[in-house]
């Protein structure tokens, strides 16, 4: 008798579009044991709801997680939406890079919060798959809700998710037919990294950072990403753009002094090359003219004093992050010091971590100068770049000198090259890529699919439901490069389920990935894994969230002494994007 509701039930599963009836008849005849998978066996997105019959989120941080990935979701894959992105500072950024989205957000609900830190930590990283984190958060926390409505206890649910991530994890490394050789030509591997980020071709800028890339990595197989620097000059197009030996940044020479030929002792200074607070008021008592002199006089000498001091110490290349004094430069000329002023925090830190010198807040010498070979300003076209060149065999760095005629799409650009350069690097510690434009979710979720229907209990449901959000990801892909969804997603069920694995999303349908050259790394996707697993199980157990402010009256009453106490500011009205409150 059990064996027939058994085979129902999968049946059923394999069509959701059965009708509750069938379900309804089958309840006489069905063991208790069995009830569960009957009960979860809907699936939410196939039975419409109205408006007016919506139930309450179990879930109380699920809203929150759908308006951020409702921002995402149209950025997401090589054919996805740029948006025009306003900074706090007003600036305006064109940009479809999601972990440059979700850093200008501003967020007040505590589960987008988690969640931004998961995208950015996963960003941090591995360089990519911020996107990738927000979307399948969304998909797995959307099924949740729907297993929770039918009766699913939370534990049992959390138990069942972590079994399939668990699962999810020992299948990823059997996905992964290629890798990059220890001698091989990188550029085929970073292709479709680079191309995933950006509007414009990336074939010339591919090749530019695969040879770079493989010129900086060391005999031992090790690779430092802050070896290889990016230059970003406006003017000429993305097929000027060349490499520089050493480290180029596009900072701006100050003073008479622009070059030295041979023996550069660098120092970097994250503070003004001068007085180190020429706007702070005076704090000295001054009683006559006499005394004002003399404390001017003095002034100019500690000035005097600390140039003095680093020529002494053999430095001849100043690199400061903050404001320039036209005084203190005309002794650095005296000296001939270079005193070159950064555009970036950027370009300083990586002037630091190249030349092996400390960052210093005050105009003091440093005790380990940094050393190359010579420093001078390279031209190219109307930009003009510092290079830092050393003379050897292995060049310690090298730099992507990036051309374009506009700002964002230099931006643009930029990004791409840093994501193919992080790529690099976590193909330097694990070579395995794995198909991706989809592939790679959907074989996945065709393995808990077929787990899923043999398993009984929750893990059953569960594995389904895990299988249906591994689905949502293509299915975004499609949508995004403008294709019938169903139809697509229906081939590439059709292929999957035949063994073919390499099929995935393409500009006008199905593609093989292995043909088209589109991978994944096996190290970022399971990182990524890794973090939404982490972030749906910790928000799956959430059911309320307590906002507890502290109260100024609250502080007065405890305070009665308003002259005694500290004076707070008042809270800044800040704009509530993702406010919301459950």
């Amino acid at each position: 008798m059990s064996g027939v509701p058994q085979l129902l039930f999968l049946e059923h599963l394999c069509n959701p579009r059965w009708p509750l009836l069938s379900l309804r008849a089958m309840d006489s005849t069905v063991p208790s044991a069995l009830e569960l998978p009957q009960r979860l066996a809907l699936n939410p997105r196939e039975s419409p709801r109205r408006p007016e019959e919506e139930e309450p989120h179990l879930l109380s941080s699920l809203a929150a997680v759908q308006t951020l990935a409702s921002v995402i979701r149209p950025c997401y894959g090589p054919h996805g939406r740029q948006k025009f992105l306003v900074t706090m500072k007003g600036e305006t950024v064109c940009t479809g890079c999601a972990t440059a989205i979700l850093r200008a957000l501003e967020l007040e609900h505590p589960a987008a919060w988690l969640l931004r830190e998961a995208g950015q930590t996963q960003a941090e990283n591995s360089g990519d798959g911020t996107a990738f984190v927000v979307l399948l958060t969304e998909a797995l926390l959307d099924q949740a809700e729907q297993l929770l409505k039918f009766g699913l206890p939370r534990p049992q649910l959390r138990e069942a998710y972590a079994t399939a991530t668990a699962e999810v994890l020992a299948t990823l490394p059997s996905l992964a037919i290629q890798s990059l050789g220890p001698l091989e030509d990188p550029s085929w591997a970073l292709h479709s990294v680079m191309n995933t980020h950006t509007l414009s071709p990336m074939d010339h800028l591919t090749k530019l950072v695969a040879h770079a890339c493989w010129a900086i990595k060391e005999l031992d197989g090790s690779f430092k990403p802050e070896r290889v620097g990016v230059c970003a000059l406006p003017g000429g197009t993305l097929e000027d753009s060349c490499l520089l030996p050493g480290l180029a940044i596009s900072g701006k020479l100050c003073g008479q002094m622009a070059t030295v030929l041979s023996g550069a002792r660098v120092a970097l200074f994250a503070c003004p090359f001068g007085p180190a607070h020429p706007n702070a008021p005076a704090t000295a008592c001054l009683s006559s003219p006499a005394d004002l002199a003399q404390f001017s006089k003095g002034s100019d000498q500690l000035l005097e004093k600390q140039v003095g001091q680093l020529a002494a110490a053999g430095i001849n290349v100043a690199v400061v992050l903050g404001e320039v004094d036209e005084e203190t430069l005309t002794l650095a000329d005296k000296y001939g010091i270079v005193v070159i002023q950064a555009r970036s925090r950027m370009e300083i830190i990586y002037l630091s971590e190249v030349l092996d010198t400390p960052l210093l807040p005050r105009l003091l010498p440093p005790q380990r100068p940094g050393k190359c070979q010579r420093v001078y300003r390279q031209e190219l076209g109307d930009g003009l770049a510092v290079v830092f060149e050393w003379e050897c065999t292995g060049t310690p760095a090298l730099t992507v000198v990036l051309r374009g005629a506009t700002t964002q799409g230099l931006r643009s650009a930029e990004q791409a090259v840093y994501h193919g350069i992080d790529a690099y690097f976590q193909l330097c510690q694990d070579p395995r890529l794995i198909p991706g434009a989809g592939a790679t979710e959907m074989a996945l979720a065709k393995m808990l699919s077929d787990k899923g229907s043999r398993l009984e209990g929750p893990s059953g449901p569960a594995f389904l439901a895990f299988a249906w959000a591994l689905k949502y990801l293509p299915k975004t892909l499609a949508e995004n490069a403008g294709l019938a969804v169903s139809d697509v997603m229906a081939e590439m069920s059709g292929v999957h389920q035949g063994g073919n694995l390499l099929m995935g999303v393409g500009a006008e349908g199905i593609i093989n990935v292995a043909q088209e050259g589109v991978w994944d790394t096996l190290i970022v996707k399971a990182q990524g894994f890794r973090a939404v697993a982490e972030v749906v199980l910790q928000l799956v157990t959430v059911d309320e969230i307590v906002v507890a402010k502290k109260s100024p009256t609250h502080q007065q009453i405890w305070n009665p002494d308003s002259k005694k106490t500290k004076k707070h500011p008042p809270p800044v009205e800040t704009k509530k994007i993702l406010g919301l409150n459950n």
